[in-house]
C-alpha cells in the first residue's frame, strides 16, 4: 500500500487536482489488484502441481502487486486528466486533436498502461472460466464454492463439481446440440427467453423458424401461410425487427415510365390495393404525352423537439430569447453538427407553454431520413446547455413539437423532411382521350372535393383525394418508415384552366416528404433493388442529401400521377366500374395459396 501510495504522488498523477479523489482511487484500485491476484492464484482444479505452482507464484506477489496497482492508477488518472482537458476544450470551442506536451504524455501514459492491463488481465479472463460465464441466476452457486475468493483473499475452497463447472464452461453447445422440438419446448416452458434465440443459437433463420413454431403452440393458432423461406433473416438483426417469426408477402408493381425534370423513372409500388399501380400509370402516361412533368425542393430538413421545464416561466423565457439570439446560433450549431458529418444545423425555433419550453431543431441529415441523426445532435445541444442552465429540467427528447408520425399544423406550415412543389400542364386532348374527362369537369370536382369537401371535414394536410395510397406504396417498396405516411401525405392538389381554358394545369404542394436512401429498411434486399431500379440507391457520392431529394420529388411526381387518374375517374363516373374489375377476384384465396 505504501508503494501505492508513493505511486500516486509522482509528478504525472499529479496532474489530478483532488487529493481525496486520488486517496479513493488507491484505495480501491489496489484492493482489485489483490481480488484478481487471488482469482489467478487459486486452485479450481485441486491438482498438486497446481498447488506447487501456487506457492512459487506467492513469492511473487508483493512485485506483481506493485505493479498492478502503478498501471492501475496511471490508467485512470491520466484518463481521468484527459477528459477534464477534452471537456474544456469543448467549453472552449478548442480542436481536440490540438495536444500540449503534459497531454501527449498523458496519451502516451493512458495507451502504455492500457496494453498492460489488457495484457495481464486478459490472460486472468481466459485462467477463471467460471468468471467468463458467470450468468444471473448462477450466483449463488458461484458464491457459494468460491465466496472469499471473489473478495479478494486467498481461497483454500474445494473446487466446483464438475456438473456445475462444466454447465457453467458451454452452455451454448448444449443448445447447439439440442433437437429444435426441445428448443421449442424450452420456449413455450419460459427456460429460454423467445427474443435470446438469435444469441444462444447464433443462427437468425433456425431461430425464427423455432419461434415461430412456439407462437403456434403457445397461442393455438395456425402460422400456415406465413412464410419463412427465401428471406434473409441475419440482415434484420439489430436493424429492423426483432424476434421474426416470417415474413409478409406484399406484390410490388410498376407504374411509369414517370417523365419528370427530362428523366424518365419506373416507379415501384407494393401495394394489395387492386387498381392503384394501373391508376397511377394512366396517370403517368398523361404527364408522359404532355411533354413531362416538374418538382422543385423548398426545403430539406428533419426536425426534433424536446421539452424541457424550469421553475418558472421567467427562466424559461430566458433560455428561449438564448437559443433564438442570433449571436448564439453559432456555438450551438458547432455543438449540434459534432454528432455527424452530414448533420448540419437549419434552425432553431422554441415555443412555451407556461414554464415549460418546446425546442424545435432543425438540420439537413444527407442522404439519410435523419431521426436519429438529428435526435443525437440535439442530445449535445441539450448536454451543453445544462452548463449554463443547470436548472433546466429535461423532460422528454421529443415533446410532439417535432411533429413525427402524427397529423400537425407545424409540419404543415413550417414542412418536414423534404418540401416539394410538383406540376405540370396536361393538354386538351390528352385530358380527353387519356383519362376521358374535360378539363372544366376536372377543375371543377377538385375545387368542390379536394378544396372544399376537406374542409368542411376539417382536414389537416388533407386537401387531396388519395395522396397516402401513393405514398404508402413507394414507401413499403423502398424501405421507408411507412408510419411517417401520416405526415408525407400532406398534400394540396390544385387543378386550373390553362391557355385560354383548353389546358389543364395541375399541381401536387406536400410539405413534409420524409425519405432517405441509406439507414432503416432501405439496406434490405428487396427495398434496395427498388430504390435501384430508381437511381438513388445508396448515398450520393457527388452531392450529399441528392439522392434523397431526388427520391422526394419521384413521390410527388408519383402522387401527381395518381391525382390526375383518380379525379379523371370520379369526373368520368368510372370509378367504382374500375374498381369493381380489377379490385374484386372470383378465385378462392385461401385454395390458391394452400
Amino acid at each position: 500500500m505504501t508503494s501505492a501510495e508513493g505511486h500516486v504522488n509522482s509528478p504525472l498523477v499529479a496532474m489530478c487536482d483532488e487529493e481525496a479523489i486520488r486517496r479513493a482511487m488507491v484505495k480501491m484500485f489496489t484492493c482489485c489488484v489483490q481480488s484478481v491476484n487471488a482469482i489467478i492464484c487459486s486452485d479450481p482444479s485441486g491438482k498438486s502441481s497446481k498447488m506447487k505452482k501456487q506457492k512459487q507464484d506467492s513469492q511473487s506477489q508483493p512485485s506483481l502487486y506493485l505493479a498492478n496497482a502503478v498501471f492501475f492508477v496511471l490508467f485512470f488518472s491520466v484518463a481521468y486528466f484527459l477528459l477534464q482537458r477534452w471537456r474544456e476544450k469543448i467549453r472552449t470551442s478548442t480542436p481536440l486533436h490540438v495536444l500540449t506536451i503534459s497531454e501527449m504524455v498523458a496519451v502516451v501514459s493512458l495507451i502504455a498502461s492500457f496494453i498492460y492491463l489488457m495484457a495481464f488481465f486478459g490472460i486472468a479472463f481466459i485462467l477463471n472460466p467460471i468468471s467468463i460465464l458467470e450468468e444471473e441466476d448462477d450466483e449463488a452457486v458461484i458464491e457459494k464454492y468460491s465466496g472469499s475468493c471473489l473478495a479478494g483473499v486467498s481461497p483454500k475452497l474445494p473446487p466446483l463439481p464438475p456438473k456445475i463447472l462444466a454447465e457453467k464452461v458451454a452452455p451454448a453447445p448444449v443448445l447447439l446440440s439440442m433437437e429444435d422440438e426441445e428448443v421449442v419446448g424450452a420456449v413455450v416452458s419460459g427456460s429460454i427467453p423467445s427474443y435470446s434465440l438469435e444469441s444462444k443459437l447464433g443462427d437468425c433463420k433456425r431461430a425464427a423458424a423455432i419461434r415461430n413454431q412456439a407462437v403456434e403452440r403457445v397461442t393455438g393458432r395456425s402460422l400456415e401461410g406465413l412464410p419463412m423461406e427465401g428471406f434473409d433473416y441475419d440482415s434484420i438483426l439489430g436493424q429492423c425487427c426483432e424476434m421474426p417469426i416470417g415474413f409478409v408477402q406484399i406484390p410490388v408493381g410498376v407504374a411509369g415510365p414517370l417523365l419528370l425534370d427530362e428523366n424518365e423513372y419506373t416507379v415501384p409500388m407494393a401495394t394489395t390495393e387492386g387498381c392503384l399501380v394501373a391508376s397511377t400509370n394512366r396517370g403517368c402516361k398523361a404527364i408522359y404525352v404532355s411533354g413531362g412533368a416538374s418538382a422543385v425542393v423548398l426545403r430539406d430538413g428533419m426536425t426534433r423537439a424536446p421539452v424541457v421545464r424550469f421553475n418558472s416561466a421567467k427562466r424559461a423565457s430566458q433560455l428561449k430569447f438564448f437559443l433564438e439570439d442570433p449571436q448564439n446560433f453559432d456555438s450551438i450549431s458547432h455543438t449540434f453538427n459534432k454528432s455527424s458529418r452530414f448533420a448540419r444545423l437549419q434552425s432553431i425555433k422554441a415555443n412555451m407553454a407556461g414554464k415549460n419550453l418546446y425546442i424545435r431543431f432543425t438540420c439537413s441529415t444527407g442522404d439519410a431520413m435523419g431521426m436519429n441523426m438529428v435526435s443525437k445532435g440535439v442530445q449535445n445541444v441539450l448536454d451543453f446547455l445544462q452548463n449554463d442552465f443547470p436548472d433546466m429540467e429535461v423532460i422528454g427528447i421529443s415533446g410532439n413539437f417535432c411533429s413525427d408520425k402524427k397529423a400537425a399544423a407545424v409540419n404543415w406550415i413550417e414542412g418536414r423532411g423534404k418540401s416539394v412543389v410538383c406540376e405540370a400542364v396536361i393538354k386538351e386532348e390528352v385530358v380527353k382521350k387519356v383519362l376521358k374527362t374535360s378539363v372544366e369537369s376536372l377543375v371543377e370536382l377538385n375545387m368542390l372535393k379536394n378544396l372544399t369537401g376537406s374542409a368542411m371535414a376539417g382536414a389537416l394536410g388533407g386537401f387531396n383525394a388519395h395522396a397516402s395510397n401513393i405514398v404508402s406504396a413507394i414507401y413499403l417498396a423502398t424501405g421507408q418508415d411507412p408510419a411517417q405516411n401520416v405526415e408525407s401525405s400532406h398534400c394540396m392538389t390544385m387543378m386550373e384552366a390553362v391557355n385560354d381554358g383548353k389546358d389543364l394545369h395541375v399541381s401536387v404542394t406536400m410539405p413534409c416528404i420524409e425519405v432517405g436512401t441509406v439507414g432503416g429498411g432501405t439496406q434490405l434486399a428487396s427495398q434496395s433493388a427498388c430504390l435501384n431500379l430508381l437511381g438513388v440507391k445508396g448515398a450520393s457520392k457527388e452531392t450529399p442529401g441528392a439522392n434523397s431529394r431526388k427520391l422526394a420529388t419521384i413521390v410527388a411526381g408519383s402522387v401527381l400521377a395518381g391525382e390526375l387518374s383518380l379525379m379523371s375517374a370520379i369526373a368520368a363516373g368510372q370509378l367504382v366500374k374500375s374498381h369493381m374489375k380489377y379490385n374484386r377476384s372470383s378465385k378462392d384465396v385461401t385454395k390458391v395459396a394452400s
